[in-house]
C-alpha cells in the first residue's frame, strides 16, 4: 500500500494488482516460532518458495539485504517489510504475511520489536506499487491494523486484505507541481513506497497534492535525483548512508504514521 515508481512493465495490464492477487491464502502462516530477525525472514521467504515467487536465493538475498544496509525495513512498530533487489531468484511477483508468536529484535531504534513481516518478490519496480499502497493504507488504519494482527486464521487475514477500497491514484491530482519530496530505500521497492503513501495522504489532507508530488527511489539514485528535491524523506539508517546530498535529508521512525508524516512535513516547510 504509491506513477511514482519507475522502470519495468506492468505485469497484469488493464488489471489494479491488489494485495490478496499477490498474497494467497497459502502465503500466510500465523503464530510462527522464531528465535532472531534471520528466521523471522527465513520464515516469509520460505513461503515465497513455497507460493512460486521465489527460490531460497532470494531469502538470502532478503537477510543480506539487512545485513548490509540496516533494519531499515522495520517500517512501524512491530512490522518489517522484507525484500532485495529484483532479480534471477525471483520468479513471479509475490508475497508472504507471517505474524510471529513471540516478537523478535530486527535491532531497529524504535520499531522493535517485530510481531508481523510481510515479504515481497518483485519481478520489476512497478507491478506491485498499487498493492503497496494498499497495503500501508490497510496497516495505517488502527481498526483494520489491530484486525488483521488479531485475525484468527489465514483465511481471516485473506478477506481483511481483499476488502479495502480501490487505491487512489497517486500523484498531484491537478495542476502543474512545483516541489518534488524524495522517499527513499536501500531498493526503492517496497519500504519507500509505505513513506510516499503515508506523505501522500497527508498532503492530500492539507489541499497540497497539486502542488508537492512525492516520488519513491533507491538510495543510489536518491544522490542524482537530490538536487530536484525540497527535501529526502527516509530512515535513520538510510540517511547516515547517504549523507551531504545538498537538499535537507529528513528522518521518519514510523513509515505509516500520518502523525509523524505530517511533523517532519512542517518542519520541513516550516509550517
Amino acid at each position: 500500500m504509491w506513477a511514482a515508481v519507475s522502470g519495468g512493465l506492468c505485469e497484469t495490464i488493464n488489471h489494479m494488482v491488489s494485495v490478496s492477487d499477490l498474497l494467497p491464502v497459502e502465503a500466510i502462516r500465523l503464530d510462527v516460532a522464531a528465535e532472531d530477525w534471520r528466521a523471522a525472514i527465513g520464515a516469509a521467504g520460505d513461503l515465497l518458495v513455497a507460493t512460486g515467487s521465489s527460490t531460497d536465493a532470494y531469502t538470502a538475498e532478503m537477510i543480506r539485504t539487512v545485513v548490509d544496509s540496516g533494519p531499515y525495513i522495520v517500517v512501524a512498530p512491530g512490522f518489517a517489510f522484507a525484500h532485495a533487489r529484483p532479480s534471477p531468484a525471483v520468479l513471479r511477483t509475490g508475497m508472504s504475511w507471517v505474524r510471529l508468536a513471540r516478537p523478535v529484535e530486527f535491532g531497529h531504534e524504535t520499531n522493535d520489536p517485530v510481531d508481523l513481516v510481510v515479504a515481497l518478490a518483485a519481478t520489476d519496480a512497478s507491478a506491485h506499487t498499487e498493492a503497496m499502497a494498499s497495503l500501508a493504507r490497510l496497516l495505517a488504519d488502527p481498526e483494520t491494523g489491530r484486525a488483521l494482527r488479531a485475525a484468527p486464521t489465514p483465511a481471516a487475514v485473506h478477506a481483511l486484505l481483499a476488502g479495502e477500497r480501490p487505491p487512489r491514484e497517486s500523484g498531484p491530482t491537478a495542476g502543474p507541481a512545483v516541489h518534488k519530496i524524495l522517499t527513499v530505500c536501500g531498493n526503492g521497492l517496497g519500504t519507500s513506497l509505505f513513506l510516499k503513501n503515508t506523505l501522500e495522504q497527508v498532503l492530500d489532507r492539507w489541499g497540497w497534492s497539486r502542488y508537492v508530488t512525492v516520488e519513491a527511489t533507491d538510495t543510489i539514485s536518491a544522490k542524482g535525483k537530490a538536487s530536484e528535491a525540497v527535501a529526502i524523506l527516509t530512515s535513520r539508517e538510510i540517511a547516515k548512508a547517504l549523507g551531504d546530498v545538498g537538499v535537507p535529508v529528513r528522518v521518519v521512525d514510523d513509515f505509516t504514521s500520518t502523525t509523524e508524516a505530517d511533523r517532519v512535513l512542517r518542519d520541513t516547510y516550516d509550517v
